[in-house]
């Protein structure tokens, strides 16, 4: 039996399996653990659905897939919006410092994939799967690249992105913490947990944690902020395609995505030098619904069958990213970032960051952070990186791999 939804069944069933995997997530713990996303958890437990049906031969799902596109043109759109160049100015050296080792990781992991996958005699575009599309991209990279390197002839690689990604998120996690003590004994780097153990006999055994938190008062837009945030988001999908068409008529083939991310991009510094106000928090919603629904639909098209064709070179190159990221954070980031105790805290948040997500790079520097003491520039720069840059570079620096090899 062949189940055929058209596009309002589709996002239907989507929403289902959203409420589903957040459901799931909140009750089994090592999932939330390791962060990972309710969209995945959802998504795959309809994949799994979809495998029954098809090794028993009793049914077979057919989807609308025109929404999956819009919701990925938005996405991408959103990540072009949070690319100001003026904030990467103000984050100062250590900001770019970060950003460069972290660009110069995503460069590597796509050759060290691409490399093992052809010595594997396996498709090319297998090892990019398994490269920065999975490793600093995260699911919702794999999400949007799986299909288009599927599409230039990677059989599986949408099931592979998914599988890598869920394999650093929880990697990540694994070498940070180790990686930071090793540093710190090889070194002789003590950070200022002593000085606070200090403060606290002073101030009494059961003296209550000072909090000091910064607030900001922030303008209220009214009611007309979304809208403002929806003819941009329009318009640079829009001026984007335009220029994708333009550029495909003179045989420049192009991801349809990339043009209107270059040109949210474009608004958004265009924006931050005239001083006007960007509807950040709206860009930030509407990121959010699209990547949540498209991962969703992403894992429900999803052949889980074939898998099983590309599983053994697969965890070859995955075992490989996890030996770079532990040496690229000990010799490299480290390095880079100034040898002293918050390079200690960013590199460890580096292998949560470059395997998985922000949010992993986040609980590495916090479970290392309430043993060994604060690093306030480290808990300031990867954020910033993350939210901010790391997306718009990592798409860049995919599209033009896939460029070369497809």
């Amino acid at each position: 039996m062949n189940i055929q939804l058209d596009i309002a069944q589709t996002v239907g069933m989507a929403a289902v399996f959203l409420v589903l995997g957040e459901y799931i997530k909140n009750r089994v713990a090592i999932l939330a653990r390791y962060f990972i996303p309710s969209p995945i958890i959802g998504g795959l437990v309809f994949s799994l659905i979809a495998l029954i049906g098809y090794q028993t031969g009793a049914f077979t799902f057919e989807f609308n897939d025109d929404i999956r596109h819009f919701l990925l043109m938005a996405f991408f759109t959103t990540i072009g919006f949070s690319a100001s160049f003026e904030l990467l100015k103000k984050g100062g050296v250590a900001v770019a410092l970060f950003l460069g080792c972290a660009v110069g990781l995503i460069v590597l992991q796509n050759v060290l994939g691409v490399s093992l996958a052809v010595l594997l005699d396996a498709n090319p575009l297998l090892g990019l799967a398994a490269g920065s599309v999975s490793m600093t991209g995260g699911h919702g990279t794999s999400g949007a690249f799986g299909p288009l390197l599927e599409k230039a002839g990677a059989v599986g690689a949408l099931p592979a992105a998914i599988a890598a990604s869920t394999w650093g998120l929880v990697m990540g996690c694994v070498i940070g913490g180790p990686l930071g003590k090793r540093l710190m004994r090889k070194h002789n780097i003590s950070g200022p947990e002593p000085h606070r153990r200090h403060r606290r006999q002073h101030e009494g055994k059961d003296a209550p944690t000072k909090i000091v938190t910064e607030t900001t008062q922030v303008e209220e837009g009214g009611f007309d902020m979304p809208v403002y945030a929806v003819i941009l988001l329009c318009v640079a999908i829009g001026i984007g395609s335009v220029i994708i068409d333009f550029l495909a008529s003179y045989k420049i083939v192009l991801p349809e995505y990339l043009g209107s991310m270059l040109i949210a991009a474009a608004i958004r510094n265009i924006i931050d030098w005239r001083h006007y106000r960007l509807p950040e928090k709206e860009f930030e919603t509407i990121g959010n619904v699209s990547l949540a629904f498209f991962l969703v639909l992403s894992l429900m098209v999803m052949k889980l069958w074939q898998l099983a064709e590309v599983a053994g070179p697969l965890l070859v190159i995955l075992i490989a990213q996890t030996v770079l990221m532990f040496f690229f954070a000990t010799y490299v980031t480290f390095k880079v970032m100034g040898k002293d105790y918050d390079a200690v805290v960013m590199s460890a948040g580096h292998c949560g960051f470059g395997m998985g997500a922000t949010p992993n790079a986040m609980a590495n520097m916090q479970a290392f952070t309430e043993d060994n003491g604060p690093s306030r520039k480290a808990f300031f720069v990867i954020p910033l990186v993350g939210s901010l840059f790391i997306d718009f570079f990592n798409a860049v620096i995919i599209t033009g791999f896939l460029k070369v090899l497809s």
